[in-house]
């Protein structure tokens, strides 16, 4: 078993509605609901199926808790998302339990070998707990812009395509040879990142959901995806170090894996908007863990 050694700016909220809306209120009163931020393409986004990850939580009773949605980083750490992807598709997750849970820290899951008894099957992977980031270059998937709080040659901090971002100034991008600085998703409340042993290199399968913000993981734990919908379930899996009657990740699945009539939809306020920028650029440097999570509009059929 895998142990350790892991608003005012937004002004949104998600609110459930019946059957498949999933809106969001502003500070005004105004509702927006799927179609409006699907038409609206400067300042939301829709992600991408294949980089969801959708998980059904119970109880050990087999009562439903609730769903999770978790959007994967593909800059981030492309050994530890092409890992949890196989193994969500394999289908080895389903069954895993929530073995180990602090309540103002993370719930941790995905304990596969001591659901199968199989120690090989998914050998262990090297840690990815920084990225490299070409600031001088134009953005891509691998590449993402980062819109910094603060000065942007100085700036620390801000967010790439949703996710929150720490990294290294820019300005040093211009004194490197390659133009590269190194950044990283900091473990704020609602990243997802993996479990490993003293061993750096040790991560295989299990992963830590965040329910606060803990600094002194960042750059020692592979953080790779956020929370798009279900921090509320992920706040309420029942604790304890071990867990007894722990809960259950009940199915795992990729969206991408599921059809069309089956899939929720997902659209995250785009953090490359002009909108978005100029909202940053009126603030003082924060810590970026401290704001909101950039929010997201849901919709299941």
């Amino acid at each position: 078993m895998k142990t350790w050694l892991k608003t005012a700016l937004l002004g949104l909220t998600v609110i459930a509605a019946p059957m498949n809306a999933f809106a969001q209120s502003d500070a005004t009163g105004t509702t927006l609901t799927v179609s409006d931020v699907a038409n609206d393409t400067e300042n939301w986004r829709a992600v991408d199926p294949a980089n969801l990850i959708q998980f059904e939580i119970e109880d050990a009773g087999g009562n439903a808790k609730g769903t999770i949605l978790i959007e994967m980083a593909p800059f981030s750490a492309p050994g530890h998302i092409k890992r949890f992807t196989d193994v969500v598709k394999s289908g080895d997750y389903d069954g895993t339990v929530f073995h180990r849970v602090i309540g103002d820290f993370m719930a941790q899951g995905g304990d596969v070998a001591a659901q199968t008894g199989d120690l090989e099957a998914w050998p262990d992977i090297p840690g990815e707990f920084v990225f490299k980031r070409y600031p001088l270059q134009d953005a891509s998937d691998v590449n993402p812009a980062v819109q910094t709080i603060g000065p942007a040659g100085t700036a620390k901090q801000g967010y790439a395509l949703g996710f929150p971002i720490h990294t290294q100034a820019r300005f040093l991008a211009e004194l490197k040879q390659d133009g590269s600085v190194e950044s990283w998703i900091p473990h704020c409340k609602g990243v997802v990142s993996t479990a490993r042993t003293n061993d750096p290199n040790s991560a295989s399968t299990q992963f830590f959901l965040m329910r606060e913000t803990k600094p002194h993981l960042d750059r020692l734990y592979t953080a790779w995806g956020r929370i798009v919908y279900g921090q509320d379930v992920v706040d309420n899996i029942k604790t304890g170090e071990p867990v007894r009657n722990p809960d259950v990740l009940a199915r795992a699945v990729m969206v991408s894996d599921l059809t069309e009539d089956q899939r929720p939809q997902v659209f995250v306020k785009r953090t490359d908007s002009v909108a978005f920028t100029n909202e940053l650029s009126g603030m003082s440097p924060t810590e970026v863990c401290g704001l909101p999570p950039v929010p997201a509009v849901v919709a299941f059929p």
